[in-house]
């Protein structure tokens, strides 16, 4: 879930106002940009935000201009972070995976042939390993008091996971340790006030673990690693 950047309680209500009126604004007009692309959005789908662009970041600082050889975005939405990735490194071969066909959908619209995409269930039924592993998971508390907007406008399942938001975190957590290759990162998106925790729950994985903070100086990006001998 992309976007949030810091303790949901700590943002004034004239900041949501201006962060959910920008999303209106695309579900309107049925795009949005993000890094380098312009996807197709609408209702049923997470409107791409700018935090989000913390991982590409992350990855690009990781991979350089050589760039990854195969991509997984577990969780792409309407193709958010894998198409963007593969704007950056065009000889790339990418799968993007989403529980939601809905998603997948403007995904499929906004891929044209550049991407595989499939449905399903994080990276279960996945044998393939990946150099680049990206994913936004939902990640806010279940009750979480949010602006009505967001029920209006937003998915559930691209928002809420768990009453301590961490449920998308424990089940990905084994997938990255069985789908990443040797050499590669996983970049992980997380809430505000979340790296502590999401840095356990990786740790438990035997993973390196660095953190890439958004341009509100928030720590918005997990890197994931395994030391190779």
């Amino acid at each position: 879930m992309a976007g949030w950047t810091m303790p949901l309680l700590a943002r004034s209500p004239l900041w949501w106002s201006a962060a959910w009126r920008t999303s209106r604004i695309a579900y309107i007009i049925g795009r949005r940009a993000f890094w380098t692309i312009e996807l197709e959005v609408g209702a049923g789908v997470l409107v791409p935000r700018p935090d989000s662009e913390t991982l590409i970041e992350a990855a690009i600082a990781h991979f350089g201009e050589s760039g990854p050889a195969r991509i997984l975005d577990l969780g792409t939405g309407p193709g958010t972070l894998l198409l963007a990735a593969l704007d950056q490194w065009p000889e790339a071969a990418g799968l993007g995976v989403d529980a939601s066909e809905e998603a997948l959908a403007y995904a499929r619209r906004n891929a044209g042939t550049r991407a595989a995409l499939r449905l399903g269930d994080w990276g279960e039924g996945i044998d393939a390993r990946f150099d680049l592993i990206l994913c936004n998971p939902p990640y806010i508390e279940v009750g979480a008091d949010l602006p009505a907007d967001v029920a209006r406008y937003e998915p559930e399942a691209a928002l809420y996971a768990g009453p301590d938001g961490l449920d998308a975190y424990r089940a990905l957590a084994p997938q990255f340790a069985r789908l990443l290759a040797p050499g590669g990162i996983a970049c992980l998106e997380i809430g505000g006030g979340q790296q502590a925790a999401v840095s356990a729950l990786m740790a438990t994985e035997g993973f390196t673990i660095k953190s890439r903070r958004d341009l509100n100086r928030i720590a918005r990006c997990l890197i994931l690693s395994v030391d190779v001998g």
